[in-house]
Formats: structure tokens, C-alpha cells, sequence
């Protein structure tokens, strides 16, 4: 077996699909989380639910980590989309990730916690891998930008990209863990399908649609990206 690779997804529909890509699975009860147990590409997988938001997905890979010391961690599964350069079903890499809605006092930058840094960097080789593999969806490198709370309107969208010009999705969970895996030394990066665009016309019918129509799709490019970690 070459590595332990974690994977964090925070919704039980993400945790299906990728669950669904292991061979051999097993399920793993514990205290406060339960994992599946697989393996894919010739790696071993730890595969976790950790919850919506940044409470849950810190408290999930700190647990993740001391319970299965992974080589690196992945979290996996939707983001929305906020640049006008991308639409639904393309891929964001976290060459980045960073807090939205945190504001720490006029001696740090916006979104920066105190005595960390204001972006978290992605792990320079699992991003180079996210990149070079050959799939028909479109996979472009980038910002992240996480807070706790669903972005839906324009107004919440150009707040972000005020501070975040270059932000090209938002999420709620994967500054949140890469700001445990900076903490922790453990290689990090977030790979995220773009679901819905927030401030578009119909934006939450978007999002649902692509629950109904695309997702097993769109999860394909998820099952390639960790094959690749091979």
C-alpha cells in the first residue's frame, strides 16, 4: 500500500459518491466520528463526514489525524462559484484557502487569524496532481474563501471578492481544515466541483439541479484525481 490518504467530505450526498469509488470497504466506529475504510488507486483511504461548517471540519480532521496519521489529507465535494470565469461542474484546486468572515481586529488582514497566516497554501505536489490529470471537466488552480454560512446573494458575493479579488470559490469547511493541517504538518489541498454560482438568477434551483442531474458526473473527476495520487 503506498499512502494513507484522508479524504474529509462535510454532506452525506459527497460522502456517498466517494465512498462508492472504494474497493474493500469497511466501516470504522468511533467516539466522536466514524470513518470508511477503502482502498483506491493503490492507496489506503480514510474516508470521514465531518459535518457542515468550520467547527465540524476542524474537530473532524484533528480526530482524523490523531486516530489515522494520513500522509495528506483531501476535502472533497461541492463549492460555489463566484468568478464569472467559471460555471457549474468545473473543478477548483485550493492553491489557497482562507477565511471570509473573519475579522481578528485592524492588526491583522481580513480574514486572517492572529499569529496565522491569512491564506493557508495548498501542498504544492497534491495541487501539481489535481492539475495534470487528463479529464473532459475543466480544472483550474486557485482561491478558496470559507465561512459559515451558505452564500446566496450578490451583495454577500462582492463582499468577498472586496477582500478576495482573486477568490474563485466559497465554501464552508476547507480553510477550516487547512488551517488544522498547517497547525498539525500534515500536506493539505481542497478539491471542490463547482455546484452553482451564488448571485445568479435561480441560484438555490441551480445548486439543486445539480444534485439531480450532474452529480455522479462531476464525481468522476474526484475518483480520477485521487487514482492519481497513486
Amino acid at each position: 500500500m503506498n499512502k494513507t490518504i484522508g479524504i474529509l467530505t462535510a454532506m452525506s450526498v459527497e460522502h456517498q459518491q466517494v465512498s462508492a469509488m472504494l474497493d474493500g470497504v469497511a466501516t470504522e466506529k468511533g467516539l466522536a466520528y466514524d470513518y470508511t475504510l477503502g482502498t483506491l488507486g493503490g492507496n489506503r483511504i480514510v474516508l470521514q463526514q465531518c459535518g457542515i461548517g468550520k467547527v465540524n471540519a476542524a474537530s473532524g480532521v484533528t480526530d482524523m489525524i490523531l486516530r489515522h496519521h494520513p500522509d495528506c489529507i483531501v476535502s472533497t465535494g461541492v463549492a460555489g462559484g463566484i468568478d464569472s470565469s467559471l460555471h457549474v461542474m468545473d473543478v477548483v484546486v485550493g492553491r489557497a484557502t482562507c477565511y471570509h468572515d473573519v475579522f481578528c481586529g485592524d492588526d491583522c488582514d481580513p480574514g486572517q487569524v492572529q499569529g496565522l497566516p491569512r491564506l493557508f497554501l495548498g501542498d504544492e505536489a497534491l495541487v501539481d496532481k489535481a492539475l495534470g490529470i487528463s479529464s473532459p471537466v475543466r480544472i483550474v488552480g486557485g482561491l478558496i474563501c470559507t465561512g459559515d454560512r451558505f452564500v446566496t446573494g450578490r451583495k454577500e458575493l462582492e463582499g468577498i471578492k472586496a477582500d478576495y479579488s482573486d477568490g474563485l470559490a466559497v465554501d464552508m469547511e476547507s480553510a477550516a481544515i487547512a488551517q488544522v493541517c498547517h497547525i498539525y504538518g500534515v500536506p493539505f489541498v481542497s478539491f471542490r466541483i463547482i455546484s452553482d454560482t451564488p448571485g445568479a438568477e435561480g441560484h438555490f434551483q441551480q445548486y439543486l439541479d445539480f444534485w439531480d442531474t450532474m452529480a455522479d458526473k462531476s464525481f468522476a473527476v474526484t475518483k480520477a484525481f485521487l487514482q492519481a495520487l497513486s
